[in-house]
């Protein structure tokens, strides 16, 4: 019986397919959103198939990474009928309480010189000056 060189085989295509599943086991098990504990493997299959006078062969090579699932992300949604179009709606609200703003909707950026930047209307503001009640006289 001979040997076969499996980094050769196939013109080296069984090592090229087992190097890229390698790399995507190794980045799913790094990935935060992955289950650590969920186990991973690469499926090698090598297939013949000969003909009639078992003179020759067709031999199929597959490489199969098996991955952790991806977990899952929640939101909450508050579900509504517009009174007046009778259109139906969905917001989102996440984990704040439901009707409540974020945060988020109201960024504001400051830029260098010390105005700030409204990034939802993109208007430009003022620096507020800071007014110190402490050194106003009494009358």
């Amino acid at each position: 019986m001979s040997r076969v060189n499996l980094e050769t085989f196939a013109g080296g295509a069984l090592q090229e397919k087992f190097d890229d599943a390698m790399e995507k086991v190794l980045i799913n098990m790094t990935d935060p959103n992955t289950p650590w504990k969920n186990k991973r493997k690469i499926i090698v299959e090598v297939t013949f198939e000969q003909n009639e006078d078992r003179d020759d062969s067709t031999v199929n090579v597959s490489v199969v990474p098996k991955l952790a699932p991806v977990k899952p992300v929640s939101t909450r949604m508050a579900i509504g009928k517009d009174l007046e179009t009778g259109e139906v709606f969905a917001s989102e609200y996440g984990s704040q309480c439901r009707g409540q703003m974020s945060m988020d909707s109201y960024l504001i950026q400051q830029g260098a010189d010390g105005r700030t930047v409204d990034t939802e209307t993109g208007e430009i503001k003022e620096p507020q000056k800071v007014i110190d009640l402490r050194e106003t006289k009494q009358a």
